[in-house]
């Protein structure tokens, strides 16, 4: 895999009462809870609806100092994070931060745990204490008001971010101060330095053209924009944050702009934590991710221990090593989305197919029928993992000869028989892979690019990151769809001679 960031002389920042998170950045600080950078650096300022006069401002700005331009959110080292750990009780532990230059010199680089000495495997590398830690049942105080409102408005990353706008607008007033100058320090970007593709240019997002990921970012983005027209209502709800807050309304307080860039901040950095009370599900912690890189095939996890949170490593690290984490068995679609960035390594990778029996089948009910016997629906999915294509195409066959019976007495006899959906005649599962095969090819039509041209992009070092990470994602569900049609080709290969010509099937299953 060819990583697009590289590492010029690292910066060690060993975690210690002498020395924790003591760094010190020429670079200005960016904000990734505040406005876009296509926004000029001013402060905003709101007209208070209630007496017509001129209100607090409503978010601190930061910017890009290659846009010359100066930023109101200035920060100083002694009331930074080192500072905020120790005086709020961090434990010894064995991991320091160190930082990677991005690809972009003009701004900041993005900070990483990495050991700090030898660690066996099964150590605590570190344990954070829970009242450094954000959740909702920190931020609402009441566990019940919580479920309330993810179950019936907001997601918990909704509430979240909300929060941690009206805390960044406290200034150093605020507890969390620290800890959200190092988010804005990481501007919500991925390990590879960079930001999920719900921040991208309408341009940029050609970049995933012909993949699904595309249409998801689309449906995320929509999805957030729900949650910020629910803001208002959901404040009112929340009487705990409406009487800490009590002149800011958020849609007031905040543009739409503002909320999506605090959403996708703490999407990238959140912790599903588990064996906890729902409103300590989902955790913002100090010295986790996006501090912590994910791997899909490692197998450490940040787990809730007493009153802390904690990192017991699964392997063995060597002084200097960047400190690695599961991320679930997310696939690398979800990881571009979430965190962005794409694990080539990734076994949990998968194709998502749809296929759906033909309502105007005359013999749809019967079919629909037998499917649900077998445990499959009308509308079914079928995930094609990576490495597993054949196996993919062999599960899928069953449901798709259904769909090619037109004998209304084999349909009977399939009805009342049990095992497989059905088995059909050769040329009809000649026609079934046919189908398969042109599907596959299809999809592969839909890209504007070869398989052989991306690999061709890849080898250029000074491909832009956003378009390498695409590229990245985009090869290899090429990559599988070409092993899918392989697997549908070898299949057809041992069919008897006298099927080349498959039969016709006018109510073949749809496959999207």
């Amino acid at each position: 895999m060819v990583v697009s960031v590289q590492i010029h002389s690292p910066r060690i920042l060993p975690i210690s009462p002498s020395n924790l998170l003591s760094f010190s950045s020429k670079s200005t600080p960016i904000s990734i809870l505040s406005i876009p950078r296509r926004f000029r650096s001013f402060r905003i300022r709101k007209l208070c609806p209630a007496c017509g006069g001129e209100g607090v401002d409503t978010l601190v700005v930061g910017t890009l100092k290659d846009e010359g331009l100066s930023s109101s959110f200035k920060v100083d080292d002694d009331a930074g994070l080192r500072s905020w750990l120790i005086s709020q009780g961090l434990p010894p532990c064995k991991v320091m931060l160190m930082e990677k230059t991005c690809h972009d010199t003009n701004i900041d680089p993005i900070h990483y745990v990495a050991a700090s000495e030898d660690i066996e495997e099964g150590t605590v590398a570190f344990s954070v204490p829970n009242n450094l830690i954000v959740t909702l049942e920190s931020v609402l105080g009441n566990e019940t008001v919580a479920e309330l409102l993810t179950t019936n408005k907001l997601s918990e990353l909704a509430c979240l971010a909300l929060y941690l706008m009206y805390e960044k607008k406290q200034g150093k007033k605020s507890i969390w101060y620290p800890f959200i100058k190092e988010l804005d320090r990481q501007r919500g970007r991925g390990q590879l330095a960079v930001e999920s593709p719900l921040l991208w240019s309408e341009n940029e997002l050609a970049y995933l053209n012909g993949s699904p990921t595309r249409g998801e970012v689309l449906k995320r983005s929509e999805g957030i924009k729900r949650e910020y027209d629910e803001l208002d209502t959901v404040w009112f709800m929340a009487g705990s944050l409406f009487k800490q807050y009590p002149f800011d309304i958020p849609t007031e307080a905040f543009p739409f702009e503002i909320f999506k860039q605090a959403f996708v901040a703490v999407q990238s950095c959140v912790v599903h934590l588990q064996n906890v009370s729902l409103a300590r599900r989902f955790a913002l912690v100090p010295l986790g991710p996006p501090l912590l890189s994910y791997k899909s095939n490692c197998k450490a996890m940040l787990k809730s221990a007493d009153d802390a949170v904690q990192l017991v490593v699964d392997h063995s690290y060597k002084a200097g090593e960047e400190i690695t984490i599961w991320c679930g068995p997310q696939p690398n679609s979800r990881l571009l989305l979430n965190y962005g960035f794409v694990d080539e390594d990734n076994p949990y990778d998968r194709l998502v197919i749809e296929a759906s029996l033909n309502t105007t089948d005359p013999q749809y009910q019967d079919k629909r029928m037998a499917a649900q016997r077998n445990g499959k629906l009308s509308v079914q999915v079928f995930y094609v993992y990576v490495g597993k294509e054949k196996e993919a195409i062999s599960d899928m066959l069953p449901y798709l000869r259904l769909g090619y019976v037109s004998d209304a007495s084999e349909m009977q006899s399939i009805i009342s028989s049990q095992g497989p959906l059905c088995h059909i005649s050769p040329c009809m599962e000649r026609a079934v892979l046919n189908q398969l095969v042109d599907y596959f090819k299809a999809r592969l039509d839909a890209y504007p690019t070869t398989l052989q041209e991306d690999e061709n992009l890849m080898k250029n070092m000074k491909l832009e990151p956003r378009k390498r990470v695409a590229t990245q994602l985009v090869r290899i569900e090429k990559k599988m769809l070409h092993a899918c049609v392989q697997a549908s080709l070898d299949i057809i290969k041992l069919l008897p001679d006298h099927t080349i010509s498959p039969c016709p099937a006018p109510f073949a299953p749809h496959l999207k």
